[in-house]
């Protein structure tokens, strides 16, 4: 589905770590560091989590021309930004934890901004949407006129959810759903005058709905649930499941974007309700926006004096597992990549099947690894060794696969892929040198005219005779 998320971008970074001990010169704990973690917030992370999901996301907001922008256009891989200029620094929030426990958080930016400006490719995004997601957060993108009247045209053709922001801007009227929570209702309802023990969440929801124009709106209330109302109809409540929550950061955002894919795909309104309520309760469940965060215990790339000047140590591998389903490559590992190549790296791929992971193999990844600053494996699905190498095979689970591949230490990521040939997963990744073993020239490779697109080169390593699959499984034949 073409979705196209418009509002507001922070940068969000969370410091980790612990704390054994109190500073000598003030009463306050001493936070020993373990690890730094950026994610994009606000309209970014609405982006984010949809482009996880396979949509075709394209985020029409405002980017300014400072690092915190740097890092969101890292954390935003996969997802197409349209940005305007905003006048403004990147609001950046930063939140320090020891262990699960929030000690502090400093905003920086985040004062009140300009209008940004709007482009005409932005406005084109729109108009094209199969759904619209508005993510306010009070910085003005949604204020700008251009945006509006967009909007308005859009809230008449498709299915336009708007996540409101006490600071932001009136929702367009005619749009499918408003989702503010229940404190953010209750601020609107005081903000026109309601006043009285009779005023709750559900009375400025109502409100909400009798002033803005909105076909309805869905008031969250955490761990509760939601409320749906609806002109002359009765307020339906919508539970939410039972799960533990360590951060409920992102769940409107969650909730926001699910709730626009199924009411886009036709879904009834309280069908669509329930069904979002849900999505929001299993991301939080999963880890929340957390979860989302582009690094682990270092930015790769960073430069070392930044890491110096914050306490932390040298810049350590990222290991992951990302699945690619159909021809839509998911963007962790482009973020990847895309990270070693901004610092200047050189980014090293390499791919196949990997049943019975023997010496050969081993040799060959080492070998790779050695060529550049990360190693990232295209690993071929079940389906996909069934249809190359017979019904018999694959020998190994995918998941089994991946995991032995993530072992070792010259893996860093493994991308899975569902097609005969990993050329999608390529012109995701884009490496810098593709490396196979075996005894032909790198100018035989099928893929070499792939990475040729944009500069990549093939690269063979020797084939190791005795070494094989087909080897390994004959032999283990024998003693079964």
């Amino acid at each position: 589905m073409k979705i196209t998320v418009v509002g507001d971008l922070l940068l969000d970074v969370d410091i980790n770590g612990t704390a054994t001990r109190l500073s000598p010169d003030a009463p306050v704990p001493v936070v020993d560091v373990a690890d730094v973690r950026r994610r994009a917030g606000g309209a970014g992370l609405v982006a984010t989590v949809l482009a996880r999901d396979g949509h075709d996301v394209t985020l029409v907001t405002a980017l300014a021309d400072d690092d915190g922008a740097s890092h969101l256009r890292r954390a935003l891989a996969g997802v197409s930004v349209l940005a305007g200029a905003p006048l403004a620094p990147t609001p950046t929030k930063t939140r320090v934890r020891i262990g699960t426990h929030p000690v502090v958080r400093f905003d920086q930016g985040c004062s009140p901004a300009p209008v940004p400006s709007s482009t005409g490719e932005m406005l084109a995004a729109i108009a094209s949407a199969d759904a619209v997601v508005v993510a306010d957060y009070g910085r003005r993108i949604t204020a700008n006129p251009d945006i509006r009247a967009s909007l308005t045209e859009a809230a008449r053709r498709v299915p336009v959810v708007w996540d409101p922001h006490p600071a932001g801007s009136v929702p367009v009227p005619g749009v499918a759903v408003v989702t503010p929570n229940s404190a953010e209702a209750l601020a609107f309802a005081k903000a026109a005058g309601l006043v009285g023990s009779h005023v709750d969440a559900e009375a400025g929801g109502r409100l909400l709905l009798d002033t803005w124009g909105s076909a309805s709106v869905l008031v969250t209330k955490g761990e509760a649930g939601a409320v749906l109302l609806r002109a002359n109809a009765q307020p339906q409540g919508i539970p939410a499941p039972k799960t533990h929550v360590s951060d409920p950061c992102g769940a409107g955002d969650r909730l926001a974007g699910s709730l626009a894919v199924y009411l886009g795909k036709g879904l009834g309104l309280a069908e669509a309700a329930a069904r979002a309520v849900e999505d929001a309760s299993a991301f939080l469940a999963a880890g929340g926006a957390a979860a989302l965060a582009t690094a682990a215990l270092a930015t790769v790339g960073e430069e070392p004096a930044v890491r110096a000047a914050a306490g932390l140590g040298p810049v350590v591998e990222l290991k992951g597992l990302e699945l690619v389903e159909g021809t839509e490559l998911r963007p962790d590992g482009v973020q990847l990549a895309r990270s070693i190549r901004d610092a200047g790296g050189t980014v090293v791929a390499t791919g196949g099947c990997f049943d019975l992971l023997h010496a050969g193999h081993a040799r060959t990844l080492a070998a790779a690894r050695s060529m550049g600053d990360c190693l990232i494996v295209c690993l071929n699905t079940d389906e996909s060794v069934r249809r190359l190498k017979g019904a018999h095979r694959p020998i190994v689970s995918v998941e089994d696969r991946a995991e032995l591949l993530l072992a070792l230490e010259c893996v860093d990521a493994v991308v899975v892929f569902g097609e005969d040939t990993p050329e999608t997963c390529l012109r995701g990744i884009q490496p810098d040198i593709w490396v196979k073993g075996g005894d032909y020239t790198p100018e035989e490779l099928p893929e070499a005219r792939v990475l040729a697109a944009w500069g990549g080169r093939c690269v063979t390593v020797p084939f190791h005779p005795a070494r094989s699959t087909s080897g390994l499984a004959a032999a283990l034949a024998k003693v079964s």
